[in-house]
């Protein structure tokens, strides 16, 4: 018997590496001779570099890069197995975790240090690079990023222009002599699930920056510098980036990706599933086993549980979902290819008692779902 381990992440419990290695541990308790192939899986999200890392047999690369606020910040990226793929989850050099809440002000954090650290990849020798871009701390169109990489934004007066999303409504030339040389000689793909624009009212401000630290007052001041900002790089650069689907992600860095360094915008569990070869380990399988943190009803929207269960339908293998929390809405995975929704959770008890007993409550069910696929043979 052949089974695929392609779990999601348990955020806030345990990484999708440790969760498939308890679903392993659960299965091998009632089966001894079983072929288990473990794909950690992500969606471009926190947690994307160790699981295509581990997925590909890759490495971690760590360095210091300049942190949202200017500081220094100890960071990582990740290489796959193949030499020349970095993964890079932008969150590690500009997230929000890195800015003290009574700091958080989206005027002043800047994506420099992810600029770094694609720096970084490319004078590794990376001639691919996968960015995931969740978890911004800022919001300033990747002008940082550019920054980093040689970009130069001048003001009307020809002053060069300093860090931070206030540089934004100052911008009147970019100057792009000065960028990486080997930067056009690199492809970059983006994992961006979601389709905001720019600006506007569903823009990157409006939508994000209350999070990130932005008052009314802010965000309204930031949408007109993400809006004049599209309109400079459409003057200076030929590219129109407002009403792109994705250009609102991570405080208008999806949008600066594809301006500055003619990125491409991907869904992330997409992204993931081509790198990990997914699909190959998946055609011959008996069994196919997702999971996630809570599955709903925006699992059907793109997350992982999804991703793995459109291709598992393809050749028609079960697919059982086993996740930390079941809500309204799940049930509509069984549209999608998922055969069976399961939660790891097997009495009452309150979400840190799950959080804490998740390795042990994951093994428990991983176990009961084996033993009930290998009485019925259950198989499409």
């Amino acid at each position: 018997m052949k089974i695929v381990i392609a779990p999601d992440s348990f955020k806030g419990a345990l990484s999708s590496i440790k969760i498939a290695n308890a679903m392993e541990e659960g299965i091998k308790r009632t089966l001894v001779d079983v072929e288990i192939i473990k794909v950690p899986m992500a969606d471009g999200g926190e947690g994307t570099v160790e699981a295509m890392v581990e997925a590909t047999g890759g490495r971690m690369v760590y360095t210091d890069v300049t942190g949202p606020l200017g500081d220094t910040v100890h960071s990582f990226y990740g290489i796959l197995g193949d030499g020349e793929t970095a993964v890079i989850e932008m969150a590690a050099a500009s997230g929000l975790p890195l800015v003290p809440i009574d700091q958080r002000n989206p005027l002043y954090t800047t994506t420099y240090g992810t600029g770094e650290l694609i720096k970084h990849a490319i004078e590794n020798k990376c001639t691919k690079v996968m960015m995931g871009i969740g978890g911004s701390a800022t919001n300033d169109g990747g002008m940082g990023m550019a920054q980093a990489l040689g970009v130069r934004f001048f003001d009307k007066e020809g002053n060069k222009l300093a860090l931070g999303g206030k540089e934004l409504e100052k911008i009147q030339q970019i100057d792009m002599s000065g960028i990486h040389p080997n930067i056009a000689d690199v492809e970059i793909k983006v994992a961006c699930d979601v389709t905001n624009p720019l600006w506007g009212e569903r823009g990157a401000a409006y939508v994000f920056g209350p999070q990130k630290g932005a008052n009314p007052e802010i965000v309204e001041r930031l949408d007109k510098g993400l809006k004049h900002l599209s309109s400079v790089i459409q003057k200076e650069l030929g590219k129109e980036i407002a009403d792109l689907p994705g250009a609102g992600a991570a405080g208008g860095l999806g949008g600066g990706l594809v301006a500055f360094l003619n990125a491409r915008l991907e869904s992330g569990v997409q992204m993931v599933i081509r790198s990990s070869k997914l699909e190959e380990k998946i055609k011959n399988a008996d069994l196919v086993m997702t999971g996630e943190g809570k599955t709903d009803e925006q699992t059907a929207f793109g997350k992982v549980p999804f991703g793995v269960a459109q291709i598992a339908k393809k050749y028609n293998v079960p697919v059982v979902c086993l996740s930390g929390a079941l809500t309204e809405g799940a049930e509509k995975l069984y549209d999608h290819g998922i055969t069976a929704l399961f939660s790891a959770v097997n009495k009452d008890m309150s979400l840190k008692e799950a959080m804490d007993h998740t390795d042990e409550l994951v093994k428990n069910a991983s176990e009961n779902i084996v033993r009930l696929f290998v009485a019925t043979n259950i198989k499409k």
